[in-house]
């Protein structure tokens, strides 16, 4: 295995440093190597920092909390009155009455700004290796840029700009609008024909480099003029049936079971792009988007059993309202296999918890093996099931050392009168809306088997790039010129597709719009960071939900944290504040 440097993260205080030119300053190495040995190569050394930093802009309370929380899928209220407040942050990025000093914007400004100085650097390591003939610095150069064009069109989707910067040595130059996607376009252009294609789903590719080209022009005419109503041009929507043909005619085949793109398994599912790679020594990184959302009662493997959920993020009414709108007076739970998955079978004799009661319960109890018990996914709704602990701390057992299930007691707002985990629909920044119970639950990546342990640490890959939105892609382009009819069989495709529970196997659609299309966008890509950046294409971001009203479009763009306009002070002009700011 090859050595490779991984760096701690570099403060705001170095956002000069980072972008106006380059620094002699130390960095403290916290690992040599993926196996901790040796000296680092200059291409795995140069590479790995940018993958490694990449995670840190995926983190919940990051990028992807960012996304989840700003768009009308996710909620985070005041847990209880003392849990998950954090200074409003999350209120107020809901709400789109965030401020240029919120530091859920700001947390992610940072992460991805340093990242883009990293993928800098490495180009600027590389560079001369490529030029003597170094093949695989010259596949490692192409992943770089690469790299440097995906985190450049995420500062694109949050802020309005791109830096544009060669090498370390120079100051970067502020880009916007046409400017800004003229210049992510010609850098994955510059490498799209000539990156590697056989690196795997946790590296960039050729593939991955024509996903990312669909979106840059499905998502063009938003990034041209973000404030202003969307001009989708059929030039743009031309190149994204280009490139998302290429791919789905290309190795990737959708997965019958939805919820296997997303298990411990994953880097090898056939659906997925690109994704973040967790195996092997990387089992030291965080499963934050498995155990976000989940009850901090629930201990989703009793081979650990200090882990638990966190009672954060919440699905809004008004998102699991678009799946009861579109199945009526059938359950989405039995419509769709997207929606729902039963792992934890509860006998029929121990489903009716009428008059059972929480304060005495001991004999309400099933019996599995413990890395046989697995949690539901999907959509967590309801009285949730699982594991349960002695005044010890060790979990309950079965005679034969299998582990007892019961209905999860909610410990945490029940006080002395226990009552159940019941997760219902109302999630709200009331007092009542705020407890640790409410609101329906995402449980859409599997707490890890296989890692150290489940919850601080995982080996599921965290995805970024799969074939359902390469077919959501191309429907939409398809739908934007007119051919209703290819827009419709794409989506039918990718409905029909998950056969795996042929009784939850949704039926294909009849019809098909734009607002069909935006919804059947939230039930393929929900919990996936990417409803914000849908709901401003389909011009759905200025409405209302719950615990929001605010409908002024400049809240489509994030504000430039103040902190990055003051640093950048000296350079007159450098950062200029988005409006409404």
């Amino acid at each position: 295995m090859k050595t490779i440097r991984i760096y701690r993260a570099l403060p705001i205080v170095l956002f000069l440093v980072a972008f106006f030119g380059c620094t002699d300053l130390e960095e403290d190495v916290l690992d040599e190597s993926l196996t901790g040995t040796g000296q680092a190569e200059i291409v795995s050394g140069s590479i790995a920092p940018v993958y490694g930093l990449l995670r840190n802009v995926w983190l919940h309370t990051r990028n992807f909390g960012l996304q989840e929380i700003a768009s009308d899928e996710a909620i985070i209220p005041n847990r209880g009155g003392r849990d998950w407040f954090d200074g409003g942050k999350f209120i107020a990025v809901h709400q789109h009455l965030m401020t240029p000093g919120n530091s859920l914007v700001g947390d992610s400004w940072n992460e991805i700004t340093l990242s883009i100085s990293r993928a800098v650097i490495a180009i600027d390591r590389l560079r001369p290796e490529a030029d003597n003939g170094n093949a695989e610095a010259q596949g490692a150069l192409h992943e770089m840029i690469a790299a440097r064009a995906y985190l450049n069109m995420l500062a694109l989707d949050n802020w309005g700009i791109v830096f544009k910067k060669e090498s370390s040595e120079e100051i970067s130059q502020i880009l916007r609008a046409q400017e800004a996607v003229d210049y992510i376009e010609s850098e994955l252009l510059s490498v799209v024909e000539v990156i590697n294609n056989d690196q795997g789903p946790g590296r960039f590719t050729k593939d991955a480099v024509k996903a990312l080209l669909a979106r840059l022009y499905l998502n063009s005419a938003v990034y041209r003029d973000p404030y202003g109503t969307p001009n989708f041009l059929d030039a743009d929507m031309d190149k994204v049936i280009q490139y998302t043909n290429d791919i789905i005619s290309g190795p990737y085949s959708l997965s019958p079971e939805y919820f296997d793109i997303f298990n411990d398994d994953n880097n090898s599912n056939p659906e997925v792009i690109f994704s973040l790679d967790q195996r092997g020594v990387l089992q030291t990184e965080h499963s934050r988007w498995q155990y976000w959302s989940i009850s901090g009662d629930q201990i989703p493997r009793p081979e650990f059993p200090n882990t638990r959920g966190t009672d954060a993020a919440a699905a809004t009414p008004d998102f699991i309202q678009t799946w009861a709108d579109a199945y009526g007076n059938v359950d989405a739970a039995v419509a769709d296999a997207r929606f729902f998955q039963e792992n934890t079978v509860i006998p029929e004799n121990l489903r009716d918890l009428t008059g059972v009661n929480p304060n005495n319960d001991a004999d309400h109890f099933y019996c599995v093996p413990a890395e046989e018990f697995e949690i539901d996914r999907g959509i967590l709704r309801g009285i949730i099931w699982g594991p349960r602990k002695d005044e010890g701390g060790n979990i309950l057992t079965c005679d034969d050392g299998s582990v007892r299930i019961y209905p999860v007691i909610n410990r945490r707002t029940s006080g002395a009168d226990l009552k159940y985990v019941d997760h219902n629909l109302d999630v709200n920044f009331t007092d009542e809306g705020s407890l640790h119970n409410t609101g329906h639950r995402f449980s859409k990546y599997q707490f890890s088997r296989t890692a150290p342990n489940c919850c601080s640490n995982s080996s599921v890959d965290i995805v970024l790039l799969r074939l359902g939105e390469i077919y959501l892609m191309r429907a939409e382009a398809k739908l934007r010129k007119g051919d209703n009819a290819g827009a419709l069989a794409d989506i039918n495709t990718l409905r029909t597709s998950r056969t795996a529970r042929p009784e939850q196997t949704p039926e294909a659609l009849a019809t098909i719009d734009l607002d069909i299309l935006f919804r059947e966008s939230g039930f393929e890509l929900y919990w996936e960071g990417l409803r914000r950046t849908y709901q401003i294409r389909f011009g759905k971001y200025e409405g209302s939900w719950t615990g929001k009203t605010d409908s002024d479009p400049n809240k489509r763009l994030f504000p430039i944290p103040q902190r990055a306009i003051d640093g950048a002070s000296s350079v007159e002009g450098f950062l200029v504040q988005n409006p409404g700011y």
